[in-house]
């Protein structure tokens, strides 16, 4: 819960859990209250570049590069309708293994986690219309995923160096807590988890849960209910301020500096009062 102070403040809303196989009358998002409109990656400002083994990273340069870039041995291409629809497939494929016994949970649920990254984005990117008809088109057998070695007049080849956008390989998923059936994920930086640890043990002695700090999962999608903690809300330009048992501040860039608090809801707040029926 959180309460703005001065200012204005846009939540970005994130990852959305990875759908099943769809028909003709289900859709992509069953769950989500609300639609998101439809538009194109590129005139979004940022481009998606996922893999066959679904691992993705986003940039806000998509012109800079082309459709498919080899990085360390691994083709990514940018996400569109019909790529979406091609992982998609493949993620009910492993399904399918998984139940068969051909793919371990585990493996499986690696798999999940990342695409639900690449779900999330493609939703809010394009639309639940334009994914579903590329579903339903697809085919397959005739479409052409990104390979290394089989570029063509519209791709080129890129070394890490070239690539500032791209994260570390070596940097897992964030997700608090690991383990539980959440319908959603929202993406946290490192930069978030940072600043929440530097006032940790601090907002613990006043009362605080861990969960209310370093939760990014929930029931609804960011950042409806209560699931989500602290480091969902802090970003990459703001800083924490004053930590108190019944909210802690967080301070936006100079020079406005916007004060915006989160409020802890384990503990009484001043401006809630009790009814006379209130035990």
């Amino acid at each position: 819960m959180t309460e703005q102070t001065a200012g204005a403040r846009t939540q970005n809303q994130s990852d959305d859990q990875a759908p099943a196989a769809v028909s003709d009358q289900e859709t992509l998002h069953e769950s989500a209250r609300d639609d998101v409109p439809a538009g194109d990656a590129i005139t979004h400002g940022t481009a998606l570049y996922a893999a066959t083994n679904l691992e993705s990273w986003e940039t806000d340069k998509p012109h800079h590069f082309a459709r498919d870039v080899g990085i360390d041995g691994t083709c990514f291409r940018r996400l569109d309708p019909e790529y979406y629809a091609w992982l998609r497939h493949k993620m009910d494929a492993a399904k399918k293994a998984m139940g068969s016994g051909r793919l371990s949970s585990q493996a499986f649920e690696t798999l999940r986690c990342r695409f639900n990254v690449i779900h999330a984005w493609a939703m809010d990117c394009f639309g639940e219309e334009p994914l579903l008809s590329a579903v339903r088109a697809l085919n397959p057998r005739t479409y052409s995923p990104p390979a290394l070695g089989t570029y063509g007049q519209d791709t080129r080849h890129l070394s890490e160096r070239t690539v500032p956008d791209k994260p570390p390989s070596s940097v897992p998923q964030y997700l608090f807590p690991k383990d539980g059936d959440w319908r959603f994920t929202q993406r946290v930086p490192p930069s978030a988890v940072a600043k929440v640890d530097a006032i940790r043990d601090q907002a613990l002695s006043l009362g605080w849960s861990e969960a209310r700090l370093y939760q990014n999962r929930g029931r609804f999608r960011f950042p409806c209910g209560q699931d989500y903690g602290l480091v969902c809300f802090v970003d990459e330009k703001e800083r924490i301020g004053e930590v108190t048992r019944q909210n802690i501040e967080i301070i936006g860039p100079p020079p406005r500096e916007n004060r915006l608090r989160f409020h802890n809801p384990d503990v009484d707040q001043p401006w809630l009062k009790k009814t006379k029926n209130e035990n």
